[in-house]
């Protein structure tokens, strides 16, 4: 591992990142998406990352939200609903259990999705690798009482 990362990885696991970023990564991301016609996501120097459209719970209203993914060997990615280890699950999650049929820019390219939630063994499993993937993950698990969530996105023909 890179030192660099190590540190970021520290970092990442803090209570003071986890009040912070949320205020700053979000709307820094949309921000240069938006900017380079959804070639870059900074917070994807990181982690890889795309940015989820997904239809409002509530509102009905499509939603764009940049989040940190990872990438699966079948061309399909899972999503981590740690919310920066804070205590309520993020407003996305709630949107892709209504709506589970959504879209991800991912390197440039607009991709539609359909979402699942996953449970039991499964979830196990994907967990697990989200460990190794991103260590952090445990520390944000550690600080809320709820079950973080784990989407697993597949590809849909539009």
């Amino acid at each position: 591992m890179p030192p660099g990362e190590r540190l970021i990885q520290k970092v990442s696991s803090t209570r003071t990142f986890a009040r912070i970023a949320p205020h700053f990564i979000p709307a820094l991301d949309r921000a240069v998406h938006r900017l380079t016609r959804g070639k870059v996501l900074l917070s994807a120097r990181m982690l890889p990352g795309v940015v989820l459209t997904a239809t409002g719970a509530k509102s009905g209203q499509p939603r764009r939200t940049p989040l940190a993914c990872m990438p699966e060997d079948d061309g399909g990615w899972l999503l981590i609903g740690s919310n920066f280890g804070r205590p309520g699950h993020p407003a996305w999650t709630g949107n892709l259990l209504k709506n589970p049929d959504a879209e991800v820019s991912w390197r440039g390219r607009d991709i539609p999705v359909r979402a699942r939630l996953l449970t039991g063994e499964e979830r196990a499993l994907a967990w697990r690798a989200a460990l190794e993937f991103w260590p952090p993950y445990a520390a944000y698990q550690a600080r809320v009482e709820r079950e973080i969530r784990l989407f697993r996105l597949e590809r849909r023909t539009p």
